[in-house]
């Protein structure tokens, strides 16, 4: 066995597998852009205001918008005061779906954002700093004549943020404040098919609850689920994309095994990025279809950083490689100062997001951007990340570019071979560089991959289609780390040519112009040469470029 295949493949089918692999690419962008609708979608309600007209509040009581046992209603304020009905006694109900519709499973999640109607008052103005204290229920059922079956219930704070753009004077009084919307609810499945929401703004003016918060005359909800038809072309990728990666996988370190010499740190890296890229594929998602796991947010996001962080430390590891020497390379101790830094940081994203949604599986109106220290960490969390990604690609760019000038010095003994070793060396060089730079790409997409997922949905018309930008974002990026990670174990292992004692000797850059027959054919190493996987890897090893 000699040799790895990037280098033993023959440029012609090279060409046809880079080919190839660029139209799978291609594919998993149109799959999303073309095929799949946006990745979520948003729905507005508007709270219905109810009466509770019970003497003593009943916990098992819950106020339904419409249908046959709706709630008695009131139209506004002015209405509940004319009747005498206090603000403890309202009730703002909203049912999820609209009617006529259900919610389904295929929706994965479901995010509630809350924006209050608040008139200005000269007598009733916001304060700096005012917090809403929120008593709120949610309650769930599967047909529309049985009873609700509570869920969840949390008496919550949000801290309001409004701006009055007109001067506050008698002549503005009943014009709306500009507030901005508050994350309020995040569940983790949605196996029911209806929602209640029961929303109260309890008042106690001597422990100054809901005081100096401003005339509320309205509660918006906005509830934002994923797409079924979305989840379902995500499910259909995954489900194809498993077995393609667990086959090449296998092959792969079956052929490492059969050499006669131990895997080196690079080959095991490889392997291992392999597996964190199996484990993220595995599509468990189809169990959520029938099961209520509302753990399936947070179990995706420690999968996803498992995978971010093999992924990088590959890269690093990957370019570290052809940087040392023979003494210092295959060693993992190496690299604890680029690597230690990537699991520290995916550590600390891995302790926020429990945080989050950690605590969200019991309660899920808890939020860490409610509270004015949760917010400051959370905007740090995400500039920090910002920060590091971007700093992360330079020092990548950084070190392709040490590689590529390590190469450039070991070219300085090509012009003394002869003709047939020369071209062969110079090709080899030109495929490493092309994959490096294949690397990088790849890397650089990552992250703005990252950037456009926080953009609002966007859309471009295509002739009479219509392309859904962050979906095809989803399944390109998607797509393109599969074929990555496929390419790389395909064209790192160990390629099956065998050859004779003196084309295959092994031999890397030297001074040496003796020239034998055997120069015209493929060089390549030996089944028990110890080195490396590559000649490209051996070639760099020789000597540390100063």
């Amino acid at each position: 066995m000699a040799g790895a295949i990037i280098e033993n493949m023959s440029t012609k089918k090279l060409v046809i597998v880079g080919v190839i692999l660029l139209l799978f690419q291609a594919v998993a962008f149109m799959v999303g852009g073309l095929i799949a609708p946006s990745t979520t979608a948003p729905v507005k309600y508007l709270a219905t205001k109810c009466v509770d007209t019970t003497k003593y509040r009943q916990e098992s009581k819950w106020f339904m918008p419409w249908g046959p046992n709706q709630c008695d209603k009131i139209r506004n304020f002015d209405e509940a005061m004319a009747m005498k009905i206090e603000a403890n006694n309202i009730v703002f109900a909203v049912h999820i779906p609209l009617p006529e519709k259900e919610m389904s499973p295929w929706f994965q999640f479901m995010l509630v954002i809350l924006q209050f109607d608040i008139a200005f008052k000269m007598d009733n103005q916001i304060e700096d700093g005012a917090m809403a204290t929120i008593d709120v229920g949610l309650a769930y059922r599967d047909d529309t004549l049985s009873e609700w079956t509570a869920m969840a219930h949390s008496f919550e704070q949000r801290k309001l943020s409004c701006n009055f753009t007109t001067a506050k004077t008698f002549e503005n009084e009943g014009r709306y404040y500009d507030c901005e919307p508050l994350t309020f609810m995040e569940v983790g499945s949605v196996s029911h098919k209806y929602y209640l929401l029961n929303i109260r703004l309890p008042v106690n003016e001597r422990k100054k609850v809901n005081v100096g918060i401003g005339e509320i005359k309205d509660i918006r909800l906005v509830s934002i689920h994923q797409n079924g038809g979305f989840t379902k072309v995500w499910f259909a990728m995954k489900t194809f994309l498993t077995p393609s990666i667990l086959i090449i996988m296998i092959w792969y370190w079956r052929r490492i095994t059969l050499m006669m010499r131990p895997p080196v740190l690079l080959e095991k890296v490889i392997l291992a990025l392999g597996i964190s890229m199996t484990f993220i594929n595995i599509p468990v998602e189809w169990f959520s279809v029938d099961f209520n796991w509302t753990w399936m947010l947070l179990f995706g996001d420690i999968r996803q950083g498992i995978f971010y962080s093999m992924l990088l430390s590959f890269w690093i590891i990957f370019c570290g490689e052809h940087l040392m020497d023979q003494t210092e390379r295959n060693r993992f101790s190496i690299y604890w100062k680029q690597v230690g830094p990537i699991v520290f940081g995916s550590f600390c994203l891995f302790i926020f997001d429990m945080c989050e949604r950690g605590v969200q599986l019991t309660n899920p109106f808890y939020s860490i951007w409610a509270s004015d220290v949760g917010t400051e960490l959370a905007m740090a969390f995400i500039i920090v990340a910002g920060i590091c990604a971007c700093l992360y690609f330079l020092f990548l760019c950084f070190m392709v570019f040490q590689v590529f000038r390590n190469i450039s010095g070991k070219r300085t003994s090509l012009p003394a071979m002869s003709k047939a070793r020369r071209l062969h060396y110079e090709g080899l060089i030109f495929r490493f560089k092309f994959l490096m730079l294949v690397t990088l790409t790849c890397a650089a997409m990552t992250i703005i991959f990252f950037i456009v997922s926080q953009v609002n949905e966007g859309q471009l018309h295509w002739g009479e289609y219509t392309v859904q930008v962050n979906s095809a974002f989803f399944t390109g990026i998607y797509g393109m780390w599969n074929l990555y990670v496929f390419a790389i174990m395909f064209l790192y292992a160990p390629s099956h040519k065998r050859y004779g004692d003196e084309q295959s000797s092994g031999q890397c850059i030297t001074g040496d112009t003796g020239a034998n027959s055997g120069e015209e054919i493929q060089l390549t190493t030996t089944i028990n040469h110890v080195d490396g996987p590559t000649e490209i890897y051996k070639m760099t090893g020789k000597e540390s470029l100063e």
